[in-house]
Protein backbone atom coordinates (compact mmCIF):
# COMPACT_ATOMS: atom_id res chain seq x y z
CA UNK A 1 0.00 0.00 0.00
CA UNK A 2 2.64 2.67 1.00
CA UNK A 3 4.77 1.61 -2.02
CA UNK A 4 1.88 2.17 -4.25
CA UNK A 5 1.29 6.02 -2.38
CA UNK A 6 5.15 6.63 -3.48
CA UNK A 7 5.17 5.30 -7.03
CA UNK A 8 2.19 7.66 -7.30
CA UNK A 9 4.04 10.52 -5.46
CA UNK A 10 6.89 9.59 -8.08
CA UNK A 11 4.88 9.71 -11.28
CA UNK A 12 2.79 12.81 -10.45
CA UNK A 13 5.62 14.69 -9.19
CA UNK A 14 7.95 14.01 -12.26
CA UNK A 15 5.04 14.54 -14.81
CA UNK A 16 4.32 18.08 -12.91
CA UNK A 17 8.51 18.46 -13.37
CA UNK A 18 8.31 17.64 -16.95
CA UNK A 19 5.02 19.52 -17.68
CA UNK A 20 6.42 22.29 -15.38
CA UNK A 21 8.16 25.65 -17.53
CA UNK A 22 6.83 24.31 -20.86
CA UNK A 23 5.88 27.95 -22.03
CA UNK A 24 9.41 28.82 -21.00
CA UNK A 25 10.75 26.43 -23.00
CA UNK A 26 8.48 27.60 -26.04
CA UNK A 27 9.45 30.77 -26.06
CA UNK A 28 12.99 30.06 -26.22
CA UNK A 29 12.62 27.07 -29.06
CA UNK A 30 10.61 30.16 -31.00
CA UNK A 31 11.52 33.41 -31.72
CA UNK A 32 10.75 35.78 -28.93
CA UNK A 33 12.96 38.26 -28.09
CA UNK A 34 13.54 39.66 -24.67
CA UNK A 35 13.68 38.94 -20.79
CA UNK A 36 11.37 36.16 -18.98
CA UNK A 37 10.02 35.45 -22.10
CA UNK A 38 7.68 32.48 -20.82
CA UNK A 39 6.43 34.55 -18.27
CA UNK A 40 4.98 37.09 -20.66
CA UNK A 41 3.52 34.34 -22.67
CA UNK A 42 1.73 33.14 -19.73
CA UNK A 43 0.32 36.02 -18.31
CA UNK A 44 -0.74 37.41 -21.88
CA UNK A 45 -2.59 34.20 -22.26
CA UNK A 46 -4.48 34.61 -18.93
CA UNK A 47 -5.31 38.20 -19.70
CA UNK A 48 -6.38 37.18 -23.33
CA UNK A 49 -10.22 36.46 -23.47
CA UNK A 50 -9.75 34.24 -26.08
CA UNK A 51 -7.66 31.95 -23.93
CA UNK A 52 -10.01 28.49 -23.28
CA UNK A 53 -11.20 28.03 -19.64
CA UNK A 54 -9.60 24.56 -19.61
CA UNK A 55 -6.36 26.15 -20.44
CA UNK A 56 -5.98 28.75 -17.66
CA UNK A 57 -5.57 26.52 -15.01
CA UNK A 58 -2.73 24.81 -16.66
CA UNK A 59 -1.54 28.19 -17.54
CA UNK A 60 -1.61 29.35 -13.98
CA UNK A 61 0.02 26.39 -12.97
CA UNK A 62 3.22 26.32 -15.48
CA UNK A 63 3.80 29.76 -14.49
CA UNK A 64 5.39 29.45 -11.37
CA UNK A 65 7.69 26.81 -13.33
CA UNK A 66 8.04 29.07 -16.11
CA UNK A 67 8.99 31.96 -14.24
CA UNK A 68 11.93 29.73 -12.69
CA UNK A 69 12.67 28.79 -15.94
CA UNK A 70 13.59 31.96 -16.95
CA UNK A 71 15.18 33.28 -14.07
CA UNK A 72 17.94 30.13 -15.08
CA UNK A 73 18.06 31.74 -18.79
CA UNK A 74 18.13 34.58 -18.07
CA UNK A 75 22.02 34.50 -18.83
CA UNK A 76 21.57 33.22 -22.50
CA UNK A 77 18.72 35.79 -22.77
CA UNK A 78 21.06 38.31 -22.32
CA UNK A 79 24.18 37.07 -24.06
CA UNK A 80 21.60 35.80 -27.59
CA UNK A 81 20.56 38.43 -30.22
CA UNK A 82 17.59 37.20 -32.33
CA UNK A 83 18.31 35.97 -35.62
CA UNK A 84 14.16 34.37 -36.31
CA UNK A 85 12.35 35.11 -39.49
CA UNK A 86 9.92 36.86 -37.23
CA UNK A 87 12.37 39.60 -35.71
CA UNK A 88 14.10 40.72 -38.85
CA UNK A 89 10.83 41.20 -40.40
CA UNK A 90 9.19 42.97 -37.73
CA UNK A 91 12.78 44.96 -37.55
CA UNK A 92 11.94 45.93 -41.33
CA UNK A 93 8.80 46.79 -40.74
CA UNK A 94 9.56 49.21 -37.81
CA UNK A 95 11.90 50.94 -40.28
CA UNK A 96 9.86 50.99 -42.99
CA UNK A 97 7.16 52.48 -40.51
CA UNK A 98 10.40 55.70 -39.57
CA UNK A 99 10.74 56.40 -43.62
CA UNK A 100 7.32 56.31 -44.76
CA UNK A 101 6.70 58.38 -41.43
CA UNK A 102 9.18 61.08 -42.96
CA UNK A 103 8.44 61.13 -46.68
CA UNK A 104 5.20 63.38 -47.20
CA UNK A 105 1.94 62.28 -48.73
CA UNK A 106 1.51 62.85 -52.35
CA UNK A 107 -1.01 65.64 -53.89
CA UNK A 108 -3.67 64.08 -55.67
CA UNK A 109 -5.03 66.00 -58.44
Amino acid sequence: MIKNFYFKALVLSGGILCLGGCSSLMSHSGGKEGLYPGTRANTQALGDSETSWAVKPLVILDLPFSAVMDTVLLPWDMYRKDNSLKSRVETSEKQNMKINSVIPPAKTL
